[in-house]
């Protein structure tokens, strides 16, 4: 599937790894929320973890088709996520993503944080209230 990602942390636009990975490999952005998660603070990056009633806000990232297997790779490699691994960091899954420009619902790519880490996060983790990871301070 070529669903475009939704991207939360430090690949949205004025992040860090926006301008390494997608700069000039995108075709359109645009703000929007994935509801069902929350968002826990991660040692320099969030974890979205599933969780009723919950809002995580971020980008939904359309890349272009030409470059879309090849940063699908990147991003999986980035995120540590291994399909099939549940040791893996984060897990890539395809949800439903609500455009904040008219609330269209879209499915997505979303990296949420693996079995293992979402454990230990529930149990331990610092929740960021609003589910944004930019207001977080």
């Amino acid at each position: 599937m070529r669903l475009p990602f939704f991207v939360y942390g430090t690949l949205r636009p004025g992040e860090p790894n926006h301008d390494r990975f997608l700069r000039g490999r995108t075709r359109s952005e645009g703000p929007g929320r994935f509801v069902g998660a929350v968002l826990y603070d991660g040692p320099g990056y969030p974890y979205a973890v599933a969780e009723p009633g919950g809002v995580v806000h971020g980008e939904l990232v359309a890349a272009l088709p030409d470059a879309y297997d090849e940063l699908l790779a990147e991003l999986d490699e980035l995120e540590e996520c291994v399909p099939g691994d549940l040791r893996s960091l984060y897990e890539r899954v395809a949800r439903q993503v609500t455009l904040d420009a008219d609330g269209s619902a879209v499915r997505a790519w979303v990296y949420v944080a693996g079995p293992i880490v979402a454990a230990r996060l529930r149990a331990h983790g610092r929740l960021i209230k609003g589910g944004d990871w930019r207001a977080r301070c």
